[in-house]
């Protein structure tokens, strides 16, 4: 298979990408290849509220793949079969999104490229396919989930200094904010001490944990640090 396309996200690192699509209104676009830039590929699009992506875990490729998985919502510690898992390690890598499409721009220099909301997946991730939501079809809300039945409900409360959350744009404020709930730290970490790193946005973005809160000690601009 070929990429068609591939995602431009704040996410530049697995730490911190969501586990799960559309669990936060985290910014995103779509870029077509040169070859898919086809204004005529997406018409009609614009009509539908969500889109399928049908994408690639290329981050995990070399790691191969394995038969059971340590699921993070089984606190790491149950092994269950990777087919009853969404997780990366799988035999064809690939990934399934269902994100909300905001808009399409026909006059980007990139061609049709679209704007999305609630996506799960790094900054350049390649995409193989896109597809429309069907409500009618799609959405069964009466489905029985499993051992993950019950979203999760577990967030921490961020804090940060005016200073340092002013130093980023806008546009990345809240995502940044929304992100650091979720607490993308591994499940079996609880140091207090401890300070957690993340690339987001352009940024080098510092915090720390502690009884159920965060705080973000230090939010860096990469491109102006390596000068």
């Amino acid at each position: 298979m070929t990429p068609i396309a591939h995602i431009s996200s704040c996410y530049t690192s697995k730490f911190g990408v969501p586990r799960q699509a559309g669990i936060i209104d985290s910014p995103a676009s779509i870029v077509f290849e040169p070859d898919y830039r086809v204004a005529e590929a997406v018409r009609g699009l614009e009509g539908f509220d969500y889109i399928w992506l049908i994408w690639q875990f290329n981050q995990t490729m070399r790691n191969g793949w394995s038969p059971t998985v340590r699921p993070p919502r089984l606190g790491g510690n149950s092994r269950i079969g990777v087919f009853a898992t969404r997780s990366p390690f799988r035999p064809n890598h690939l990934g399934l999104s269902s994100v909300r499409l905001i808009s399409i721009d026909y006059h980007s220099f990139q061609g049709p490229v679209l704007h999305i909301a609630g996506a799960d997946l790094m900054d350049g991730t390649p995409i193989f396919d896109i597809k429309p939501y069907l409500p009618y079809a799609d959405s069964h809300p009466d489905a029985r989930s499993g051992f993950a039945n019950q979203p999760t409900t577990h967030l921490l409360q961020v804090e940060c200094p005016q200073e340092l959350i002013s130093s980023l744009p806008q546009s990345l404020r809240q995502t940044l904010i929304d992100t650091i709930a979720l607490d993308p730290r591994p499940q079996y970490h609880h140091d207090p001490n401890r300070i957690y790193g993340m690339p987001f946005g352009g940024y080098e973005v510092k915090f720390k944990v502690a009884e159920g809160t965060a705080t973000i000690v230090e939010i860096v601009d990469s491109h102006s640090s390596k000068h």
